[in-house]
């Protein structure tokens, strides 16, 4: 097994509506984890894609006049431009409706039908058309799903899968790898889905329906075209279809999905949990496919303190809010770092979290522009005006030497909150450094020194925080990638130098080191009034 292979996973985002915040969180997420896995020194494989099969994209597309090829389409490049807007470093983006796929699904049903884990039989129950999604009936809550969507009673001849066969085997899985699913607390919710309750009881995982008659926009199942795949069994199999399955020989799978310790990892939000950490682990058990290493469930996001709905017309749209930032004067990039910056920062991932444009603008000032932004501008500043752009290399104070030391302790600190998904406190590390830098400088006052011609010491306090300048932005890549790069190029750091095992004394900025003109980097976002 490899340690240094790290496979992770957006959901495939279900083509019935165009992407909001919710979609821009989750592979935001999912981006941070790689982006910061590759500084690491990991071969990262990073998916996102899109999920176009099943009842309600075929409602979707005929409500608008639409064939469902012609509506996967559009809504799926959508999601593309998305990943794009948002600079995601995602290495594919795979389609359902893409041959690749369904070959591989086709052939993991087959795996499943051979191995004698699908039957035929009727099914009849509740259906959520919006979720996708079978019902119990002690499920439903006021006649509807748990999710609040509407259900129908539905009868029909469907394909099964023996999903109560592996009741034992989940829960053994369950408590063998404990942090299977994350947080703790979603484990909780999975344990009495699988258990039937808060007692455990022998029988109470159904038998799940995998096929569907009524309706023809789907994975054909092999030998059978009166019926398509199950969305959900469909679904999930992309994130092996990406990795060339059903050749289990070719080099990505082996690589990813084999070969690997700490993952693959599949990043949901926490209402499609159920599919990922009871459906999907049961269909790899059957198949005898290994499993993944973690499936992390996110929360979800309320606007202004409401919850978001289009009947309430509050659903938030990221390309509104980065045109929203840019009338503050960002640019387009540091719209994007803002944007990603705030939804990692404000709530811990896992829990519900609240969007609201002044807790936007108020982080935002304090922890980037008037921190870091504030920090960056005064110092290489002084330093590109007074010494040519050069640093001077001044042997340091016990005080600095300290600073230095936290520098360099910065990407184990924050790498052990990133092995947590953590991400909050990951970046509470980096901006906690930085206000200690910001209360040396304060402390060391170097334009007084400038003013008192003691040249040495000033030089000592602008190279130790230029220093310190380039351990910050090398760890805060991740997070505001672009608007590191530049304070990376202010810096004048060369390109290859900017992994997290260059955060150390051996690659110090030397005396003699030229920097770039500095310009501002993390612009405030000025509350305008009306």
């Amino acid at each position: 097994m490899s340690y240094k292979n790290f496979y992770i996973t957006s959901p495939i985002y279900y083509v019935n509506d165009v992407p909001h915040i919710g979609h821009a969180y989750t592979s935001i997420s999912c981006d941070v984890m790689a982006r910061f896995k590759r500084l690491e020194g990991f071969d990262v494989r990073f998916l996102t894609g899109t999920d176009e099969h099943g009842q309600k994209v075929e409602k979707s597309a005929i409500s608008r006049g639409k064939t469902p090829q012609q509506f996967c389409d559009e809504i799926s490049a959508k999601f593309r431009e998305l990943a794009q807007t948002l600079n995601l470093s995602n290495d594919d983006f795979i389609r359902t409706t893409e041959e690749r796929h369904k070959k591989s699904a086709q052939e993991l049903w087959r795996i499943l039908e051979k191995k004698g884990w699908i039957y035929k039989s009727v099914y009849e129950g509740w259906y959520a058309v919006r979720d996708e999604a079978f019902y119990g009936e002690d499920e439903l809550v006021n006649g509807k799903a748990p999710t609040g969507a509407d259900v129908e009673w539905h009868k029909e001849e469907s394909y099964f899968f023996k999903l109560s066969a592996f009741q034992d085997k989940l829960l053994a899985l369950y408590e063998a790898v404990p942090d299977f699913v994350q947080p703790a607390s979603k484990l909780n919710e999975v344990l009495s889905f699988v258990r039937g309750g808060k007692d455990y009881v022998k029988g109470a995982l159904r038998d799940l329906s995998i096929s569907r008659t009524s309706f023809g926009w789907g994975v054909k199942v092999p030998g059978e075209e009166s019926h398509v795949m199950y969305v959900w069994l469909d679904a999930l199999a992309n994130y092996i279809s990406a990795l060339g399955f059903p050749n289990t020989q070719d080099p990505l799978i082996q690589k990813f999905w084999c070969d690997t310790t700490d993952s693959p990892v599949h990043v949901v939000g926490k209402d499609i949990l159920r599919f990922h950490a009871v459906y999907w682990p049961a269909f790899l058990m059957a198949a005898q496919i290994p499993l993944p290493n973690k499936v992390f469930a996110h929360g979800w996001w309320t606007n202004e303190g409401q919850k978001i709905s289009k009947s309430l017309g509050n659903v938030i749209d990221p390309h509104a809010e980065l045109e929203w930032l840019r009338s503050f004067g960002c640019d387009e990039s540091q719209a994007v770092d803002y944007f990603r910056y705030f939804l990692l920062r404000e709530v811990p991932f896992g829990n519900d979290g609240d969007y609201s444009r002044k807790n936007f603008t108020t982080r935002i000032n304090a922890e980037l522009a008037n921190n870091i932004g504030n920090l960056a501008q005064r110092i290489l500043s002084m330093v590109y005006k007074n010494n040519d752009g050069k640093i001077v290399n001044i042997s340091y104070y016990d005080d600095a030497k300290e600073l230095l030391e936290k520098a360099y302790k910065l990407p184990a600190e924050v790498t052990c909150e990133m092995n947590k998904f953590a991400f909050d406190e990951a970046i509470e590390k980096i901006v906690n450094f930085a206000r200690a830098c910001n209360l040396f400088v304060d402390q060391k006052a170097p334009w007084t020194m400038k003013k008192e011609h003691r040249y040495e010491e000033m030089n000592m306090v602008l190279s130790t925080i230029a220093e310190s300048l380039r351990c910050l932005a090398i760890t805060l890549q991740p997070f505001v990638p672009t608007i590191s790069a530049r304070m990376l190029d202010l810096l004048n750091v060369e390109k290859n130098q900017r992994d997290l095992k260059f955060v150390n004394g051996d690659f110090t900025l030397r005396s003699g080191h030229k920097i770039n003109e500095p310009k501002g980097l993390f612009p405030r976002l000025e509350t305008k009034t009306t």
